[in-house]
């Protein structure tokens, strides 16, 4: 039985469900996040806000979360190309991507988080990437996660579990579950406290949280709520 856990943790709605979600069943829990000259960097600012507010709302969590861990990987920023990493317009690509794909990250990150986990002896990597309700990322794909939990393993010598637990579900099911984890404190607290928005807008206030309200990532998250709340 698995009893520890490391989840890639951004600061946004998916990563802290999958947060809330690690801390009700494993008993301790540690948590990575990513600089890599992202637009949103304001991202990396929440996570401190969103990590507090999880321990003073729900203490019986409290004890279980451990420490947090930030790794700069700004190579994937000196690669190019991306809407997430450039002042450019979002678009979709020739190869029918949008242009908020940045190659690699995904296996990047997880390849770091391996290294982490190996270290600090954690069994599971938690990771909130979506195969149903996402952009169009091959690397949040289940395919690719399963390929990089056997590539981990059998690089590291040492038996690791890449969890997904919104793998199937989408934004509207992700504010359900939730939840059906802490309740309305806990959607409040994402709704106030997450970020999601690709710009970083903090100014602007939805009933679904903070964003610009025109960028895919806020269009998926308002979306998603409208359907919860429609439910």
């Amino acid at each position: 039985m698995h009893t520890t856990a490391l989840v890639l943790f951004s600061g946004g709605q998916d990563s802290t469900t999958c947060l809330a979600d690690a801390l009700s069943r494993f008993e301790r829990v540690e948590t990575l996040g990513f600089e890599y000259g992202q637009r949103h960097r304001i991202e990396m600012d929440v996570r401190h806000t969103v990590r507090e507010a999880l321990c003073e709302r729900f203490p019986q969590w409290a004890s279980r979360l451990g420490e947090d861990h930030l790794l700069n990987v700004d190579a994937l920023s000196q690669l190019g190309g991306s809407s997430l990493t450039q002042e450019v317009a979002f678009a979709m690509q020739a190869d029918g991507l949008p242009n908020t794909f940045v190659p690699g990250r995904n296996l990047l990150f997880l390849t770091l988080a391996g290294a982490l986990a190996y270290r600090r002896g954690l069994q599971v990597i938690v990771t909130g990437v979506c195969e149903t309700d996402y952009s169009g990322y091959p690397d949040c794909r289940d395919d690719t996660m399963k390929a990089m939990q056997l590539a981990l393993s059998l690089g590291l010598d040492r038996r690791l579990v890449i969890e997904t637990p919104l793998m199937w579900i989408d934004k509207a099911q992700t504010w359900a579950m939730a939840h059906r984890l802490g309740g309305d404190a806990l959607v409040d607290m994402i709704v106030e406290h997450t970020h999601t928005c690709y710009l970083g807008d903090r100014v602007h206030r939805h009933a679904w949280g903070y964003g610009c309200g025109s960028c895919p990532a806020c269009a998926l998250r308002q979306a998603g709520w409208e359907r919860y709340k429609g439910a």
